[in-house]
């Protein structure tokens, strides 16, 4: 039974390294993983992992942006320095909307909304803003983290602030948000990236102390695996994504969206 449980973590990890970091809904994903594979262990358990998991994505982030994100990273001059403080300080800015609008809402939004029809709806009206905005909008003017103002990280932050519904998918939200606003791909994806690190991380944490930390040694070395595998699988994903974006646009995750979006309508239509 507990190797059976831990190939399911592994699978559960896979699943939340890729779709975390690419604009395509780790809820849309999960929802329908989640009617094939169900971890047999309690709610509480199933729940925190779900959340805690995303631990191994953020670590993921980290390490690959390690240099750009610790001020004090070996080789780095006074003015790099500046700037990362400058990057914490926009990122700080940024994860505000989000994070008040989640304290007051997200329980609201989750009775309301967290359904299949809902995220069906949200994975297709997303692909189809992927696809518009890659054919109509203009050349980016900000192709920098130092050219993003503090009025465009605000904006840039509600448009986070939506993937409280699900479907949404974190990244995608905060991509299209930038894009919108005159971001490059780069810095897009990028800022969505850090912007992630404090917003998940606290997730992680607050979920972890809302369950007590009262788990077995079974159940914590699940939650170690699942992570584990989410963050080796993150490190590609994002490598893959950054080295995809430099030569091609964002319309086929636009695509992948509506056709994932129909499947879900489809199968909880018939079943």
């Amino acid at each position: 039974m507990y190797f059976l449980e831990v190939l399911k973590v592994i699978f559960l990890g896979i699943v939340q390294g890729i779709t975390e970091w690419l604009p395509i809904s780790s809820t849309g994903h999960m929802i329908l993983v989640d009617e094939f594979i169900k971890l047999q262990q309690s709610e509480l358990f199933v729940s925190t992992f779900l959340v805690v998991v995303q631990f191994g994505s953020i670590l993921a982030v980290v390490i690959l942006y390690f240099r750009k994100l610790n001020p004090y990273a070996k080789g780095n001059s006074i003015i790099e320095r500046r700037e990362t403080f400058s990057l914490w300080g926009k990122v700080i800015v940024g994860i505000i909307p989000a994070g008040v609008l989640g304290l007051l809402f997200n329980d609201q939004i989750d009775a309301l909304f967290f359904n299949s029809t809902t995220v069906a709806t949200t994975l297709i009206i997303y692909g189809v803003l992927f696809i518009l905005i890659e054919k109509f909008r203009p050349t980016p003017r900000i192709t920098s983290f130092s050219q993003l103002g503090y009025v465009t990280i605000i904006l840039i932050g509600f448009c986070q602030a939506l993937a409280m519904i699900p479907g949404t998918s974190r990244s995608g939200a905060t991509i299209i948000g930038a894009m919108l606003l005159g971001t490059s791909r780069t810095v897009a994806a990028e800022f969505s990236f850090f912007l992630a690190i404090p917003t998940m991380l606290g997730a992680s944490a607050l979920k972890l102390v809302k369950a007590g930390l009262d788990f077995t040694l079974a159940e914590w070395s699940l939650l170690f695996i699942g992570s584990f595998v989410s963050f080796v699988v993150s490190i590609f994903a994002i490598k893959f994504l950054m080295r995809y974006i430099q030569t091609h646009d964002f319309k086929v995750f636009g695509y992948y969206r509506i056709v994932l979006g129909l499947i879900v309508l489809g199968y909880f239509f018939i079943f």
